[in-house]
């Protein structure tokens, strides 16, 4: 087999601050404009282990510009060289690229650190400051990213206080905009809520609501696989695809996190974000071009589709449940109750499996089957697009396979599989003959490999996000709209579940180390089908 590689080069990031490049054609080589980066929060692990390392392979890749600085803003008093070393120290830990001397010295040369406190009638004036020297220094411009790495608490406060100080005025040709992490809200209200204060200081074409899941390659190839080949598109809808499975399973309990997840759980830690933004990418009709927006609407389009759930009709669409202990790759592991900061009696769900109807012309009667949930056998995102059986098999009443003389209905069904994490590619799974004097059949594997495709590293997910935000390129960020929409799914689950709280024993109902609970099973059987073997 050949591969032919097409690179479509396009020119560098549209030169304005809310410029989208990739409607030109795919993204290649593209340097934003010289900028600050501050990061509220600086001394947590995020910075540590996900941020300035992203940053830095970004500048080991030469796609950064100069003059290019980071500034690390916090509660605690350190010097900026405290600050350098600490992040030095992270990068040769964390970092997908080895460091080096020589790109380090001129990497940090533009970080600093400074304090702040919201408390304080001058707790941002240190900051100020630095900016203003950053622009006489490094030629930032004027050009700004705020990063909230901090509780969603501090959210609308801070947001307020940098409109208050005037900081997130933009003057003279620079930009200023703000990335912040989930939860973006607990509930529908709540949502709406923090987004009415966050545009009091920041227009939303300035707010970016970072999902990292968004920035991983087999994510993002979802949208090349479905709008950029003839062969898929055409079977992409009811008429052909039987249901849809999307997975994110993790074999990692609550981690020391507890009472983040007591105040959480799976509905909202993962399925309102990841799992319903990966259920949009799937169903989306075709945009008229690559674009933040025109992506985005459709994908609120779809979301807008999605058949309401009545609280009272949440536990017929959902399956929650809760780990007990149990065993993980040969260890001894303890129940969620038993984890630290979690109540004894909790009823907080870690796994949750839901049915969504979407009611357009091309899903209605094709149901997409969510499910996450902690402490399962192994860590596996994917998308499973299962086609419909043939509607009249020619080889007979019976077929022979190695298994045996079996009904010509338990020839397996087509299957396309989107692996997003780990092992990233591709599956397509057919029937075919196998070699011999009889007619038998089995099922094979057609199978895409990232690594072995390309032979190269994918770049985190991080890298490809925070440079879309420096470009101005919003495509891959979650939009006012989005948020609301996807709360408006989940909050209705919520209330029914509030109203209808399962008791204390029935809660824990799935051991450490098994693909959750038996209701789950149960739940899938009711449509005579069945959750795909990981």
């Amino acid at each position: 087999m050949t591969d032919t590689a097409v690179d479509t080069e396009v020119p560098a990031a549209d030169q304005h601050p809310v410029g989208n490049p990739l409607s030109d054609g795919l993204r290649h080589g593209r340097v934003p404009l010289p900028s600050v980066l501050v990061i509220f929060g600086a001394t947590g692990d995020l910075t540590k282990r996900k941020l300035v390392p992203a940053l830095y392979a970004l500048a080991a890749d030469g796609l950064l510009p100069p003059g290019f600085s980071i500034v690390g803003a916090g509660r605690s008093e350190q010097s900026t060289e405290t600050f350098r070393e600490a992040m030095r120290e992270a990068v040769a830990k964390y970092g997908r690229v080895p460091l080096r001397e020589d790109l380090w010295s001129v990497f940090s040369d533009g970080m600093r650190y400074c304090e702040f406190d919201l408390d304080a009638d001058d707790g941002l004036n240190d900051l100020a400051e630095n900016l203003e020297e950053l622009d006489r220094e490094r030629g930032t411009s004027g050009n700004r990213i705020f990063y909230f790495s901090i509780p969603p608490s501090g959210f609308a406060p801070l947001a307020e206080r940098l409109g208050r100080e005037g900081l997130t005025r933009e003057e003279d040709g620079g930009f200023r905009r703000m990335i912040i992490e989930k939860p973006f809200g607990r509930d529908l209200d709540s949502a709406r809520e923090l987004n009415g204060k966050l545009h009091l200081a920041f227009g939303e074409e300035q707010v970016y609501r970072i999902d990292h899941y968004l920035g991983k390659e087999t994510v993002q190839n979802l949208l090349v696989f479905r709008f950029g080949n003839g062969i898929f598109e055409p079977l992409w809808n009811r008429q052909y695809i039987d249901h849809v499975q999307i997975t994110v399973a993790e074999n990692i309990g609550v981690e020391g996190r507890g009472g983040y997840y007591e105040e959480s759980g799976a509905l909202r830690d993962i399925i309102q974000n990841h799992v319903i933004q990966l259920m949009a990418i799937v169903g989306m009709e075709a945009p008229s071009k690559v674009h933040g927006e025109t992506v985005r609407d459709e994908k609120v389009k779809l979301l807008r589709a999605v058949r309401p759930i009545h609280p009272d009709d949440a536990l017929s669409h959902t399956v929650r449940g809760q780990y007990a202990a149990g065993w993980i790759d040969g260890e001894r592991v303890p129940g969620y109750r038993e984890e630290t900061g979690v109540a004894e009696n909790s009823l907080r769900e870690t796994f949750v499996a839901m049915k969504v109807d979407i009611d357009n012309w091309r899903w209605a009667g094709t149901p997409f089957y969510l499910r996450t949930g902690k402490r399962l056998p192994k860590r596996a995102t994917e998308i499973a697009i299962q086609f419909r059986r043939v509607p009249h098999s020619p080889f007979g009443g019976r077929v022979e396979t190695p298994a045996g003389l079996l009904p010509k209905d338990s020839i397996d069904p087509n299957l396309l599989v989107l692996r997003i994490q780990p092992d990233e590619g591709i599956t397509l799974r057919f029937s075919a003959k196998v070699p011999g004097q009889s007619m038998r059949i089995r099922t094979v594997n057609m199978d895409f490999l990232y690594g072995s495709a390309f032979l190269t590293e994918s770049p985190e997910a991080y890298e490809r996000l925070l440079l879309d935000c420096m470009l101005g390129d919003r495509t891959l960020f979650a939009r006012e709209d989005e948020v609301e929409e996807a709360w408006r799914i989940c909050t209705a689950i919520l209330d029914g579940w509030r109203s209808q709280p399962p008791d204390r024993e029935g809660t824990a109902n799935y051991e450490s180390g098994t693909w959750g609970p038996e209701a789950a099973r149960d739940f899938m059987a009711r449509d005579g089908r069945q959750w795909r073997r990981l």
